[in-house]
């Protein structure tokens, strides 16, 4: 696992971790961040992800409720929608990210930590976000 792959990790935990508890992202991180303990260190891009997701959290959650057909962001597996808003900051804001890249990672995260259908919807809800983003 590349080192991009265990930051999209590490930030998907942090995400997760605050949807559930239902806790700012960002307080969440700081807790986690401590340069002075090496075994907490997070990863640089860890880190750009979640500030990156927690920025755009508004839109992002506009951008799924409106291309996931008969899903609400609310009703999505906290796990699948962690994966979405990292895959659609990573796809519609770091341009240093390849549009393919970001969702084969989505999907990935999915495959390892979701539900058996859930590597198909990400992958689905992904690839429209890219047809809009192109289209734009």
């Amino acid at each position: 696992m590349g080192a991009r792959s265990k930051a999209r990790k590490r930030a998907l935990d942090i995400l997760f971790e605050a949807d559930v508890r239902r806790v700012d992202p960002l307080t969440i991180l700081a807790d986690r961040k401590d340069e002075k303990d090496p075994n907490r260190v997070l990863p640089a891009y860890a880190v750009e992800l979640v500030e990156g997701v927690t920025a755009e959290t508004g839109r992002i959650d506009e951008l799924l409720s409106t291309y996931s057909h008969g899903w609400t962001v609310e009703r999505m597996p906290a796990v699948d929608r962690a994966v979405l808003r990292l895959g659609t900051w990573e796809l519609l804001y770091n341009d240093d990210v390849p549009d393919a890249v970001a969702i084969d990672e989505a999907v990935e995260l999915a495959r390892t930590l979701s539900t058996d259908d859930s590597p198909n919807f990400v992958n689905g809800l992904l690839a429209r976000l890219l047809e809009v983003k192109a289209s734009s």
